[in-house]
């Protein structure tokens, strides 16, 4: 009977053994274990950016405008296991964030022992800025000690940056109105410039 269980397990080895292979083997073919953009697409989808890393969402800016506090307030919800945002209140992993918009970087929370990519970044904690550090924190400051990964999503960046804004610095938010009037300005200067310039007159 010893002999029989014996012989039953060590073929169920052998075929999880062989299984494993397998897999292993048609990852390395196939890629199976990496994500990866087609060579040629199957089909195009109407209206999607077919370009490798394009962004079709709105700017930083578009997205401000419509967020609400509360939206990034339950975004904030990722962040409070390294940081508090109340004010006068205490540092954690990371430091107290209350009023951090607008702030130098890598100094707001007096006495938090920042990481030196972070003291030697100069610059403010500004809109771009803030977005930017979100995204990717290791891409804007290589050598951060935040492991945080960052948040891809632009409405999401936008919506915690606007409700760490709204607690204790309330600076203006970007006008969408500015940009798209220089945008139609630089149109039309490039027009100008592309029209042939009246023939002089004949003596």
């Amino acid at each position: 009977m010893n002999d029989r269980m014996n012989t039953i397990f060590g073929w169920i080895l052998f075929s999880g053994i062989i299984a494993l292979g397998f897999t292993s083997l048609s990852a390395k073919i196939f890629h199976g274990d990496k994500m990866e953009r087609p060579e040629k697409l199957g089909y195009v989808i109407a209206g999607a950016d077919v370009a490798e890393g394009g962004d079709t969402g709105p700017s930083l800016e578009e997205a401000m405008a419509s967020m609400d506090p509360s939206a990034g307030e339950a975004i904030f919800a990722k962040c409070i296991a390294c940081h508090t945002v109340a004010q006068g209140g205490a540092d954690g992993i990371g430091p107290n964030l209350y009023g951090v918009v607008g702030t130098a970087i890598g100094s707001h929370a007096a006495g938090f022992a920042y990481s030196s990519a972070l003291t030697g970044k100069g610059g403010t904690w500004d809109f771009a800025n803030l977005d930017a550090w979100l995204k990717s924190p290791r891409a804007f400051a290589d050598g951060t000690k935040m492991s945080f990964a960052g948040l891809s999503s632009v409405e999401d960046r936008a919506a915690l940056i606007v409700y760490l804004n709204s607690m204790g610095s309330n600076l203006p938010l970007p006008e969408i109105v500015e940009a798209a009037a220089a945008d139609a300005d630089a149109a039309l200067a490039a027009g100008a410039e592309a029209a042939p310039a009246d023939a002089a007159p004949a003596e």
